[in-house]
């Protein structure tokens, strides 16, 4: 006679077979369906895969090309540009292995690690030993990272007090990150000296989702484009009080004194993306900046570096709490035409308890990530639907947008 306790193994395996069985049928006729759509019948053409994306029932829907698989022996002059503290060690250890994994053990693209202190021989081996490009380390000295002249300190330190209550509202180190990534990465004498064209940020703990079989640098390059991004976002208000009066002044200085620095008809541009039609307010939208890829060269413009010089002088990074998000993004939208910005909709990113997951079935196969997570139609911090509606909009108005956001 044989024992139930040696019948029980037998009796759990059939248990989990048929459990199997049924979830297996449930997905198939039963799984949720997304809050936003996409071609099923997405095409593939010798320059790669093509699908629609958008949220249902929107008339704006976003088409997203994608260049063709490859790795030419073609190299743009470029890299990843990084500002981190030894501290963040671990957390960078993490985000090269996906940077690497997912496309530069590929590509052999170099990195550029930025610090307002000196390296340690840890941090310097461990990173070397995480990629396959090479690697550079540079110091920030006090001239971008301390308070210049012009800023009342005891003044500075109060203000911080009184927005303890906003996100970083009373960091001092996180206000002087953003002003230097605002007005002094694009000039520091090490990226001078590399000479790159384009950059690639990267941030301690964030994480890549998808493989990449092309090179990003070499496509925007080959295109024309001059910023990119992959998540859009929602600023807190609180942190940038009188940001949008300050860029208006600029705007009326500039244009009293015969620079229209933002020339471009406002039909061509995204300053949809952040503004109202006639300008009056900005929205609050803005390119997360934690990543993003551009040339750098546009923010050695004049009109950046005319437009940054302002902002800074009006105190606004230490007596607000101004990012470099809705710095950068502004001008962008303001500066650049709508095909000068791309949306790297395929690269799957994550920074924070935020996500960007690529819904395609098409890329289903080379993403790890969960698109039912995704916050880019859903959540009301996204500003993505906005984005294609400033890319879809097509007014008559030959205004430039210089002359819409005179006051």
């Amino acid at each position: 006679m044989i024992s139930l306790s040696h019948r029980s193994p037998c009796y759990l395996l059939q248990i989990f077979f048929l459990a199997y069985i049924f979830a297996s049928i449930w997905y198939v006729f039963c799984r949720p369906t997304l809050p936003w759509r996409f071609s099923k019948d997405s095409t593939t053409t010798s320059g790669g895969i093509s699908y629609t994306t958008g949220p249902r029932n929107n008339p704006n829907q976003l088409t997203v090309q994608l260049p063709a698989p490859g790795n030419h022996t073609q190299r743009v002059n470029a890299g990843f540009v990084v500002l981190v503290r030894n501290s963040e060690l671990r957390g960078m250890l993490d985000s090269m292995y996906d940077v690497e994994e997912r496309f530069n053990k590929k590509f052999g693209y170099p990195w550029l690690f930025l610090n307002n202190e000196p390296f340690t021989e840890e941090f310097k081996t461990k990173t070397s030993a995480m990629t396959v490009g090479k690697t550079h380390y540079a110091f920030v000295d006090p001239s971008m990272w301390s308070y210049p002249e012009w800023i009342n300190q005891t003044k500075a330190a109060e203000r911080r007090e009184e927005l303890k209550g906003v996100p970083y509202g009373l960091s001092e180190s996180y206000r002087h990150m953003c002003r230097f990534q605002s007005g002094f990465f694009w000039r520091h004498p090490k990226l001078l000296e590399l000479g790159w064209e384009y950059y690639w940020r990267v941030e301690p703990n964030v994480r890549y989702f998808c493989e990449l079989d092309y090179d990003p640098f070499l496509y925007m390059k080959q295109n024309n484009k001059k910023y990119a991004f992959t998540i859009s976002f929602v600023e807190h208000g609180g942190t940038i009080q009188t940001l949008w009066p300050h860029v208006k002044h600029f705007v009326k200085m500039s244009l009293d004194a015969g620079k229209n620095y933002f020339s471009v008809p406002a039909k061509d541009s995204l300053y949809r993306f952040i503004t109202d039609e006639e300008g009056k307010n900005y929205n609050q939208c803005h390119f997360w900046t934690n990543f993003e890829i551009a040339r750098v060269d546009l923010w050695q413009s004049e009109a950046y570096q005319k437009l940054f010089q302002y902002l800074d002088m009006s105190g606004g990074f230490f007596y607000e709490r101004w990012g470099d998000a809705p710095v950068h993004s502004i001008f962008a939208a303001m500066y650049l035409r709508k095909d000068e910005v791309h949306y790297f909709h395929d690269i799957g990113y994550k920074h924070s308890i935020y996500q960007h997951c690529p819904e395609s079935e098409s890329l289903a196969d080379r993403c790890y990530c969960d698109p039912a997570k995704t916050l880019d139609y859903t959540d009301r911090m996204s500003c993505l639907t906005r984005y294609m509606e400033a890319l879809e909009s097509r007014g008559s108005d030959m205004r430039t947008v210089g002359e819409i956001l005179r006051p």
